[in-house]
C-alpha cells in the first residue's frame, strides 16, 4: 500500500490502493442455502483532508485496514441478500455497481471517500458446483426415464393398432364368408389347386396323371 503523506503546513493525501480478498461464508454474508462465497475488491481510498484529525485520534494511522475489511463485510452480506444465486452470477455488473454504491456511502460515515471500486471476484465455494453438478445428473436420469416411459406407451400403442387390425381383418373375411357362402370358399380352392398344378407342371420328373382317364403307353413291338 501507498503510504500517507501529510506535511506540517497542509494536509495533503496520497491515496492508498487497496485489495481486499476474503473467503466469506453464508453465515459471515447471511446468504441462503448454506453456500460459501468468495469475494475480492479493488478499490482506492482517500480520507477526507479536513477530518484526518478525527480519523487518526478515533481510529487510527492504519484507518484504511481498520474500517475497510469490517464495512466491505457488511456491504457485500448486505448487496449479496438482495439477489438469488442464478443473478449473482448472470447480473455480477449489477452488484458491483451496488457494492461500489452502498460501500462508498459507508465509507463516507468514517471520513473516507472511495474511488474505482471494483467487484473482481465473485463465486460460490466447492459445493455449489458439486450441487450445480448433481442437479443436472439428475435432470439427465429424470429425461432418460421420461424417454422409457414413452417408448414403452409407443409400443403399447402399436401392439392396440396391431391387434385392432387383425381383428378388422378377421371380420371383413367373416362378413364375405357370411355374404357369399361356399362360394367364396370353393373360389380359394381352386385358385390354390391352380397355383399348386402349375408349381407340378414345372417340375421335370413329376408327370400328371388326369384322374377318371386311360392313358395308353406306346410300347416298342
Amino acid at each position: 500500500m501507498l503510504g500517507t503523506e501529510l506535511s506540517s503546513s497542509t494536509a495533503s493525501v496520497a491515496c492508498r490502493t487497496s485489495w481486499w480478498g476474503k473467503g466469506l461464508t453464508s453465515s459471515s454474508l447471511g446468504y441462503r442455502n448454506r453456500l460459501s462465497l468468495i469475494a475480492a475488491l479493488d478499490l482506492v481510498t482517500c480520507p477526507v483532508a479536513s477530518q484526518l484529525p478525527r480519523i487518526f485520534t478515533s481510529i487510527g494511522e492504519d484507518y484504511d485496514e481498520r474500517v475497510l475489511p469490517s464495512i466491505t463485510t457488511e456491504i457485500l452480506k448486505s448487496v449479496v441478500a438482495r439477489f438469488d444465486a442464478g443473478e449473482l452470477i448472470t447480473q455480477r455488473e449489477l452488484v458491483s455497481r451496488q457494492v461500489s454504491d452502498d460501500l462508498t456511502e459507508r465509507a463516507a460515515t468514517f471520513g473516507l471517500i472511495l474511488d474505482d471500486v471494483s467487484l473482481t471476484h465473485l463465486t460460490f465455494g466447492k459445493e455449489f458446483t458439486e450441487a450445480v453438478e448433481a442437479k443436472q445428473v439428475a435432470q439427465q436420469e429424470a429425461e432418460r426415464a421420461r424417454f422409457v416411459v414413452e417408448k414403452a406407451e409407443q409400443q403399447k400403442k402399436a401392439a392396440i393398432i396391431s391387434a385392432e387390425g387383425d381383428s378388422k381383418a378377421a371380420e371383413l373375411i367373416a362378413n364375405s364368408l357370411a355374404t357369399a357362402g361356399d362360394g367364396l370358399i370353393e373360389l380359394r380352392k381352386l385358385e390354390a389347386a391352380e397355383d399348386i398344378a402349375y408349381q407340378l407342371s414345372r417340375s421335370r420328373n413329376i408327370t400328371y396323371l388326369p384322374a377318371g382317364q386311360s392313358v395308353l403307353l406306346q410300347l416298342p413291338q
